[in-house]
């Protein structure tokens, strides 16, 4: 026993020194970093709007002289020396530039001074100056390892813990969270699960296949926006220039953030970044108390563009899509063909949580994954909401990679882990730049679009996972380079197809098929241009149907970007079912077609791609099993302030998800669907739709105001049968004006343009039923039977009909306590109605509820579904259900006076139905014209598609195959069905290359191993023994 304990040990050491043999040398102190930390650091941001500070945004560049001169013409004669424009003390100073800052002494003077400033000729826009301030947070590990990837599971109410929220504070530029209500009560850890971590995020991704070609980053100048790095790290041997862009005195890094970003890209010892030869250039924008200003970042980009940075990584964001100073500036970067790479944001696992600017077309926006190939739980989900309310979202994140527990560069010296997208954002760059330099001999062939094309074209599609989850999958580096060394300058799109059949990846349309009188079914196609910066479609898009596969059962609409600039733009695509397949059920497919032209020599460069389509079609499902959702009514932030529905949220006080039932309402959307019904979005005005199609109409959560037009129609509608659902939110002007923001340094104040709903706007829609809502902000538990729900910050009913049935629990008064109130808060109010009208004998049925919370997925607690199925019981088939029978409470004596609205309000600003508001008296807009679908002529094929239309969505020029040189044991690396693990090993299991250090290591274990031994025979006498040979026994014994 001894023995064998002895030759136990040296066998494992032997394969302890070849693993480490095999991974690398590191630090000592790694090893136990990589498989011990109980949670992950990933980076947020908090942004503040600094007082009396503009960026005054010029229509060209000019020198100093020029724009000072422009700023006092326009504000010299009205307001003297009232201002001043901040002097530069960067390396821009003294350089024409597009942009100054412009500081006011007073607040009185701010706002006619900025009208000023807007009516000048030379003047593109004046935006206010923003401070960034970013910190690191912990997560818990945990929450990462559960993430349910089937979304018609049984499961799919159980709702995440409140820690893994989204939180407003992860932003490049929220608002000030400055008051003692909006407080950032802070962030819960625990542990996680323990589990190895690999040794070089390089290795995972094989960069060393393409080290061995010589291709290592050299001749590419790649930009890293972020805290600075060491002169003397000793991680670097190529850091170009260092330059500060802050208020401090130095270009060290402080902080380590920088230096981590920059070792994952460029790092040549210990924990190796991709491109080692790659030049480095540092841009520090944050200081060492981690503050930032827009206008650093507007000045930096402005030099990134004069030095000819190709690659730019930039690991910030935020939902503030319309900082229109910043976007366009990231435009102009991309335009003048620098690659921009960013997080797509830590804001996961809710959907529609992007941040900008990894949501612009033009930028490659990464989301992270663990190294499971698993998306990561903090991973912000797309659609983008530019859209909404009116559209649909485009595809993003771009691609995913590695962003959980990866190793990069420590602050003087090591490695350390950081988890978060901007940690996956490096890894993309670090990529990038590596794939670049090894395609410089192509010249302008490679791009921002094409090297994107090359990214999408060339990603591995994770299985079971949708595609606002994984955009077109993850990073392969391998394929990419194959991709980038055959490319041909093409127009391409994403997705690159339509496919409702396939489910996981084309949630959510793979989860109910097209019919007949139907709203149409909007895609939002994303057109990358790889022939040059700017294009135009050409012509008209055409659709050809497949004869044999009914492509003629549907109608086609197309609307596109007039101008396809800088190297992006995009392809609506509405589709219809025809009146001729309304008895069909099966699989339509057809491909539309569409033409892209550039500049270049002659008649320029022109290129025409496929968007092949297959969509299920069933006949109409009966009208009480459809639901109409009214996305019309929904407004967020940007751009103005709208709150969040739960006043408990503190750390998240905006409403920017969108509304969308494919947003923050998915768990209801995916409920519904699973209790059989069909819902369809309304993207315009009431009367634009013909609601005789529909069973129930569910107005959730709305800001927005109503036409006086869409008020009388619903009343018709409803006496015509159908069933009106509305679930409302908190509204109470009082403490509107508490929730404002306060910016404690500025003394700037924002006050909300409404509550979480609308109430006033929804009390004139009920009127006509004697409904009404009041302005008590409620909160507590529900319990009716052995269903319970928590009512989060919502509104009672004040007016109801006698004849109605109500529903009053015991709650809380949310609202004095809020206000300062500290007596009895428990009130006993009704918050849900049903009511059948009484105008016709069709006539359909009305039900309120007080709160939405119950079923919005951004602060999910205790969900109400059980609810919702009793409700929709009842407004579908008439039947009220005993357990709301039972509970049901004594009519209420009608309210007289009703909540009002804000006094000056802005809300006319952001309106689709206000005019303007003048004296506290709103003028409305006139009723917009109804939108007319422009289907595309019919131009049929006797084709076929194949069966799965990823397989066949390659670009044009990938056609042969490079050879790559192969490393010992990897000869199998580029086959499409081998999934590569973390060492780079294949699936497979290939024997490992011969090295001589390890022929001399497994001799010297062989000597030690033999030399023990013979000791211990000797000393001990030990001898080995022989058993007898059963065969040889049995045999014997056995008479033949």
């Amino acid at each position: 026993m001894e023995l064998q304990r002895l030759i136990t040990i040296v066998l494992v050491w032997s394969l302890c020194l070849l693993d480490t043999h095999q991974i690398g040398g590191t630090s000592d102190s790694d090893h136990c970093e990589a498989g011990n930390s109980t949670t992950e650091v990933v980076t947020d941001y908090k942004v503040e709007r600094v007082a009396r500070e503009f960026i005054v945004k010029f229509a060209g560049w000019y020198t100093d002289t020029a724009r000072h001169g422009y700023i006092t013409a326009a504000l010299h004669a009205k307001h003297g020396e009232n201002f001043k424009i901040v002097e530069r003390d960067n390396p821009m100073a003294g350089l024409p530039s597009d942009f100054d800052v412009v500081a006011f002494d007073d607040d009185q003077t701010v706002g006619e001074s900025v009208a000023l400033l807007s009516r000048h000729p030379l003047v593109k826009s004046v935006s206010q100056q923003r401070m960034v301030t970013r910190f690191l947070r912990t997560v818990d590990n945990d929450e990462e390892e559960i993430v349910d990837y089937f979304e018609d599971s049984e499961d799919e109410e159980d709702t995440p813990c409140a820690e893994c929220k989204s939180s407003w504070l992860n932003g490049r530029r929220s608002l000030s969270l400055g008051t003692a209500f909006w407080h950032n009560t802070g962030r819960h850890t625990s542990r996680k699960l323990l589990r190895s971590v690999p040794r070089q995020i390089t290795s995972i991704l094989q960069a060393d296949v393409l080290w061995e070609m010589g291709v290592t980053g050299a001749g590419v100048k790649v930009a890293v926006f972020d805290t600075g790095l060491s002169k003397t790290h000793p991680h670097f041997k190529r850091v170009k220039e260092r330059t500060n862009w802050t208020n401090e005195k130095t270009l060290e890094d402080g902080l380590g953030h920088g230096t981590f970003v920059a070792g994952v890209i460029a790092s040549s010892k210990e924990c190796l970044g991709f491109a080692p030869d790659a030049e480095l250039h540092i841009y520090r924008v944050f200081t060492n108390n981690q503050v930032s200003y827009t206008s650093w970042f507007l000045d930096a980009f402005n030099y990134a563009i004069m030095k000819k940075i190709h690659v730019l990584n930039l690991s910030i964001g935020g939902p503030d899509f319309m900082d229109q100073p910043f976007v366009d500036k990231v435009w102009e970067l991309t335009a003048n063909h620098i690659i921009m790479v960013s997080a797509i944001g830590n804001d996961g696992p809710l959907y529609g949580t992007l941040n900008n600017p990894a949501d612009q077309m033009d930028v490659i926006g990464v989301g992270g994954i663990n190294f499971e190939d698993q998306i990561a739980r903090f991973s912000s989900r797309g659609m983008t909401t530019w859209e909404l309310p009116g559209g649909y979202g485009r595809l993003k994140p771009d691609i995913v990679t590695y962003g959980s527990a990866v190793r990069g560069s420590n602050l003087k010296k090591g490695c350390r882990q950081l988890s978060g997208t901007s940690v996956a954002s490096p890894v993309v760059a670090g990529a990038v730049t590596l794939l670049y330099s090894g395609v410089l001999h192509r010249g302008g062939v490679i791009n921002p679009a094409s090297m994107k094309q090359a990214l999408i074209a060339s990603a591995r599609r994770l299985p079971g996972v949708g595609m606002f989850e994984q955009g077109a999958g993850k990073l392969d580096l391998l394929r990419t380079y194959q991709t980038l060394s055959t490319y041909t300058p093409q127009v391409s799109l994403s997705p690159s197809y339509v496919d409702t059949t396939e489910c996981q990846y084309f949630w959510p349309y793979c989860t109910q098929p097209l019919y007949h009188t139907s709203l149409p079914t909007v895609i939002n196609v994303t057109i990358l241009n790889g022939m040059g910066v700017s294009g135009w479609v050409v012509g008209s898009p055409s659709y050809h149907p497949y004869t044999p596969h009914m492509g003629h059962y549907l109608d086609i609409s197309v609307t596109h970007s007039q101008q396809i600039w800088p190297w992006a733009g995009w392809l609506a695509v509405q589709v219809k079912v025809k009146g001729e397949a309304r008895e069909f059920e099966g699989v339509a497919q057809g491909h539309l077609e569409i033409t892209v032209q550039s500049p270049g020599e002659g008649e320029g460069l022109v290129s025409t791609v496929k968007l092949p389509i297959r969509v299920k079609i069933i006949p109409p499902p009966p009208r009480h099993r459809r639901i109409l959702w009214d996305q019309y009514h929904n407004l967020r932030y940007p751009p103005g302030y709208f709150p969040r529905d739960n006043l408990r949220m503190k750390n998240d006080p905006l409403d920017w998800n969108g509304d969308h039932i494919h947003t923050n309402f998915r768990e209801l959307y995916q409920h519904l669907r699973a209790q059989g019904f069909y819902v369809e979005v309304m993207g315009v005005p009431l009367t634009c739709v013909d609601m005789s199609q529909y069973g129930t109409l569910m107005i959730v959560d709305p800001e927005e105001e109503f036409f006086p037009e869409e008020l009388s129609k619903l009343r018709r509608d409803v006496d015509s049968g159908l069933s009106l659902v509305v679930f409302a939110d908190w509204y109470n002007t009082t403490v509107m004006k508490k929730v404002r923001f306060y910016d404690e340094n500025t003394r700037l104040w924002w006050v909300p343009d409404t509550g979480g709903a609308n109430v006033p706007a929804l009390n004139d829609l009920l009127a006509g039923w004697g409904i009404a809502l009041g302005d008590t902000v409620l909160d507590g538990e529900i319990s009716l039977g052995s269903h319970d729900a928590q009512f989060s910050s919502g509104s009672p009913l004040v007016r109801f009909p006698p004849d109605g049935v109500v529903i009053t629990p015991q709650l809380r008064d949310q609202g004095r306590e809020v206000l300062g109130g500290s007596n009895d808060l428990t009130v006993k109010l009704p918050v849900l109605g049903l009511y059948q009208t009484r105008a016709s004998s069709t006539g359909g049925r009305v039900v309120v509820y007080g709160d939405s919370n119950c079923i919005d997925g951004a602060h999910l607690t205790k969900p109400c579904y059980w609810l919702v199925d009793a409700v929709l019981e009842y407004t579908s088939a008439g039947h009220l259900p005993q357990l709301l029978r039972d509970n049901a409470g004594p009519p209420i004596k009608p309210a007289e006076i009703l909540p009002a609205r804000m006094v000056e309000n802005q809300l006319h600003r952001y309106s689709k139905v206000l005019e303007y508001n003048i004296g506290n008296v709103f003028s409305v807009k006139q009723l917009p014209v109804c939108p007319e679908l422009e289907f595309l002529p019919h131009k049929p094929l006797n084709t076929s598609q194949p069966t799965s239309l990823a397989q066949v969505q390659r670009l044009l020029s990938v056609g042969g195959e490079m050879d790559l040189p192969v490393r010992p044991g990897q000869d199998r690396i580029l086959s499409d069905g081998i999934e590569v693990d973390w060492l780079g090993s294949s699936d497979t299991s290939p024997s490992p290359g011969l090295s001589w250090s390890l022929v001399y290591i497994f001799s010297g274990l062989c000597l030690a191993s033999y030399l023990t031994y013979r000791y211990c025979a000797s000393k001990y006498s030990y001898r080995l023994r022989r058993r007898p040979n059963r065969l040889a026994r049995l045999i014997s014994a056995v008479d033949f």
